[in-house]
């Protein structure tokens, strides 16, 4: 997933989509004449051709100043349609801006920024979406997914930045290499071959914390050097760190055979997991997951934008958490929620544990399952599914999982209305296992039902809230235990 960072290594070269070109130019017109068809064909064009080059001109001009031009791939994800909606937001108010500094927008009604902008956005996402259905690797080999790791570089360096390059070149549809830590404080906040300079070193403890927080778990540490890159001090916190999370710390130049000669280390064999015979009603289940998405984006705006309003006088920016999940076909996938929590730590990694309680606002949200409601885009863009088994963390996943993996994640699904957070694992997978058995519409509808009778009796919402309370707290206490070991 692209960073959406200043990056050191950014190139020049411009990818411009045709796609994107076009829709640009005509999206303008397009909307004169869904608005009002006779302001195409009066007398005088001033106006309108002022709009079309204004608008044109900024959408853009948007687009290349967010990189929106790099993103028609089959990799599209909702990190990148937020990006969209940003750059057709800032190319509507610029335009208003400039039309109503020139003409006072004598002669284009004042409803076109709205306009426009929906059909702009509704064009460009469309697109995506269609490469994303069309071109997606279905059989998309897994032996790399099911062993690959997570991992933090130390040292913003050329060395580094070659083996992000390498990695990606190798897996190009992931992100293995997660963060990159330089004791250079001018570095913070740019970026080694796209991926971003989060601090120092001897802040890897918060950084591994909080990405854990995110359900992204770091399995090794990779020094861009040798032993002598880092103080003596400060490499024997990052072995104390490395030790008591189990993370795997080596040194680059080791790993690729330049100094000290590393023994290969063997890839572990991994065994096919066993497929199931589906129900033929998976085959349909798809389209309903896009027509039933889309329908629900429109009927539920309004509330969106009210939450996203609550979350942001609440907890502030970002309005949105993800965490990374595991989902169809073992694939991870970032799925998506109102915040509730304020973030653990602050800008400069310091621990920021007061408020982690969930507010008034945040119990709400989570009560009512508002703060779900934007993996409605997750489930647009096929990463989830309406209805299905509930995508977990790696460390709730059951032990035998293969089976809930086949099949997309949902929003909602058959062990969520039989017990959700009271129920275990294996009673989860149980859940799941018959779900997927015994799939069909009249199951689905059913399930919908009891989900939205669930939301409106208070007796089960009250323990399921004490369950996610707890859970919480059980959060918070980690935290505390990663800080006090940080200052021991």
């Amino acid at each position: 997933m692209r960073v959406p960072t200043p990056s050191s290594r950014t190139g020049r070269r411009v990818y411009l989509s045709l796609w994107d070109l076009f829709w640009a130019l005509v999206s303008p017109l397009l909307a004169l004449y869904v608005r009002d068809a006779e302001i195409l064909f009066r007398d005088d064009w001033s106006v309108v051709a002022y709009y079309w080059i204004l608008s044109s001109g900024f959408a853009l001009l948007a687009f290349f100043a967010l990189r929106i031009q790099d993103g028609m791939t089959r990799y599209f994800s909702v990190h990148e349609a937020l990006d969209i909606a940003e750059a057709v937001l800032f190319a509507e108010l610029m335009t208003f801006a400039v039309m109503f500094t020139i003409t006072r927008l004598d002669g284009i009604p004042r409803s076109m920024p709205i306009i426009h902008g929906l059909i702009l956005l509704g064009g460009i996402l469309f697109a995506r979406l269609f490469v994303r259905i069309v071109f997606s690797p279905a059989n998309e080999a897994q032996d790399y997914q099911s062993r690959r790791e997570r991992i933090i570089i130390i040292g913003a360096n050329p060395f580094a930045a070659s083996f992000i390059q390498l990695l990606r070149a190798y897996a190009p549809n992931h992100q293995p290499v997660i963060a990159v830590l330089d004791d250079d404080a001018g570095m913070v906040g740019r970026a080694v071959s796209g991926v971003q300079v989060f601090g120092a070193p001897h802040e890897l403890d918060a950084i591994v914390t909080e990405f854990s927080i995110h359900g992204v778990e770091t399995n090794r540490v990779v020094v861009a050097g040798e032993s002598d890159l880092l103080g003596p001090a400060v490499l024997q916190e990052v072995e104390r760190i490395c030790q008591n999370k189990q993370i795997t710390l080596s040194f680059l130049p080791r790993m690729m055979g330049v100094t000290e000669s590393a023994r290969a280390e063997s890839a572990p064999v991994v065994q096919p997991e066993p497929s199931i015979p589906l129900p033929a009603y998976f085959w349909l289940k798809r389209g309903i997951d896009i027509l039933g998405s889309l329908v629900l984006l429109v009927l539920f705006m309004p509330l969106l934008t009210v939450a996203g309003l609550l979350v942001l006088l609440d907890v502030g920016t970002p309005i949105l958490f993800w965490q990374e999940r595991l989902g169809w076909k073992r694939r991870s996938f970032l799925i998506y929620k109102f915040r509730t929590l304020r973030a653990p730590f602050d800008t400069d990694g310091k621990p920021a544990l007061v408020g982690r309680e969930p507010s008034a606002i945040g119990r709400f949200l989570r009560a009512t399952r508002i703060d779900e409601l934007p993996q409605l885009l997750n489930v647009l863009l096929g990463d989830m599914s309406l209805v299905g088994p509930r995508p977990l963390l790696p460390a709730d996943q059951p032990s035998n999982s293969h089976v809930r993996l086949s099949v997309r994640p949902g929003i909602t699904g058959w062990a969520q209305v039989n017990g959700a957070k009271l129920i275990t694992k294996d009673e989860k997978e149980q859940l799941d296992e018959w779900y997927i058995r015994n799939a069909s519409l009249l199951v689905d509808l059913r399930i919908v039902g009891l989900t939205l009778s669930l939301m409106m009796r208070r007796r089960l919402l009250s323990r399921e809230a004490a369950a996610d309370a707890e859970q919480v707290q059980s959060r918070n206490i980690d935290l505390d235990r990663t800080v006090a070991g940080k200052h021991r």
